[in-house]
């Protein structure tokens, strides 16, 4: 951090102006729609949400994902060579529906509280809808989005110099979180398609560090498939299924600086029970295999804040920088700034107040239609986390 203070940050996804998403809703049910005010309305939007990003004292800023239809299936649209597949699971609301964890995507948590997930997505996911059914790997895999991309690029750093921020970064979606499970039919295994995958995806990445911003890699399928696979399978059968797409990850960042490179974990953003996560203990020695200069995670919900505590025995990879979210995107309630510097601060006194940077657990909304808070709320909670930072940053310098 700099002398002076700890720098605040947040995940990515921003909720999203009405106006922007009449517009996406067309986009995605192939609906007529006016292309050019389409941009202009994501431009002036981008503009907006990096303005108010700055005013709530947040010094590394995002796009808000506003031009993307979800966090992770955005790629499907910027990929080629795949198919989809009519089996699985056709909806999230499939759970508790008598759905099982070896025909379908349903984890163990959501199997233990089967009432409480047929209410909760019923109300709570709104329009939210995976693309129902498994991708299949038909032929060979290409990257399409080099045009969207560089709108996306040009939109955030036409508003970071507009709005006289220094620092922006841009999410995308790792090989595990766009395809957890991938039928193969063209290069020879999965793990061969995943690397197919993975250097497609690499283009995306580099164009994003080329152009001056932070890359923030969205993964939360890592932590997310142990809840899917154990029980009834064990460690071993989970890491299976996580190192070759870690691997993949990494052959996807060849060639990029670390330190320019941010990568986000979490355990679902559903405000649910969770009582089937991995441990975060357990699961660092994998995000550390990440060649990543910063490594975000959920630390303020009710299931993980007691994790702190891990930094007393686990060592911070020399050189590398954490952003424990503070801040809870799964609640209305939001934080008082002397908590939120509490967090900062027992943290940075185990790893050291130059190897932290504030954050938030996930993102406040996982597309245009879901989003975990009210919009008002979110830039509450947002100042809060700059609130609380300056008060950490000064106890911290006080205790130097």
């Amino acid at each position: 951090m700099p002398a002076d203070r700890i720098l605040t940050t947040h995940v990515g996804s921003l909720v999203r102006p009405d106006e922007l998403i009449a517009f996406q809703r067309k986009i995605d049910a192939g609906e007529p729609y006016d292309q050019a005010a389409y941009e202009r309305c994501l431009r002036e939007s981008v503009h907006e949400v990096v303005r108010r990003q700055r005013d709530a004292g947040i010094d590394i800023v995002s796009d808000g994902e506003y031009g993307k239809s979800s966090w992770n299936y955005y790629v499907y649209r910027r990929l080629e060579g795949f198919e989809l597949r009519p089996q699985w699971r056709t909806s999230m609301r499939d759970a508790g529906e008598g759905h099982h964890a070896e025909d379908s995507l349903v984890p163990t948590d959501w199997e233990r509280f089967p009432e409480f997930y047929a209410e909760y997505f019923s109300k709570e996911q709104g329009e939210y809808e995976e693309p129902g059914g498994t991708w299949a790997c038909v032929g060979p895999v290409r990257y399409t989005g080099g045009d969207v991309i560089a709108r996306d690029i040009e939109n955030l750093k036409s508003a970071l110099s507009a709005a006289g921020v220094r620092d922006g970064f841009l999410p995308v979606v790792a090989p595990a979180s766009c395809f957890p499970t991938l039928i193969d039919e063209h290069y020879g295994s999965e793990e061969a398609a995943l690397m197919a995958i993975a250097e497609a995806l690499r283009e995306e990445y580099r164009a994003i560090v080329d152009a001056g911003l932070h890359l923030q890699v969205d993964d939360a399928f890592i932590p997310f498939m142990y809840d899917v696979l154990v029980p009834p399978g064990t460690m071993d059968d989970y890491l299976a299924w996580a190192r070759p797409r870690i691997a993949a990850l990494n052959h996807a960042l060849e060639g990029i600086p670390p330190e320019r490179v941010r990568y986000h974990v979490c355990w679902g953003s559903w405000n649910g029970p969770h009582t089937n996560d991995i441990a975060l203990r357990d699961v660092l020695p994998l995000v550390f295999e990440v060649n990543a200069g910063t490594y975000l995670f959920e630390n303020a919900n009710p299931r993980h804040e007691h994790e702190w505590r891990v930094w007393e025995d686990v060592e911070l990879p020399a050189g590398k920088t954490i952003a424990p979210g503070v801040i809870s995107h799964a609640t209305n309630v939001v934080e008082h700034p002397e908590l939120v510097a509490e967090r900062i601060e027992r943290i940075a006194r185990l790893v050291g107040p130059e190897n932290v940077l504030a954050s938030t657990d996930c993102g406040f909304a996982q597309g245009p239609y879901l989003r975990r808070t009210h919009p008002t709320v979110m830039w509450a909670k947002l100042r809060a986390l700059a609130d609380g930072a300056a008060l950490a940053s000064r106890a911290l310098a006080a205790a130097a």
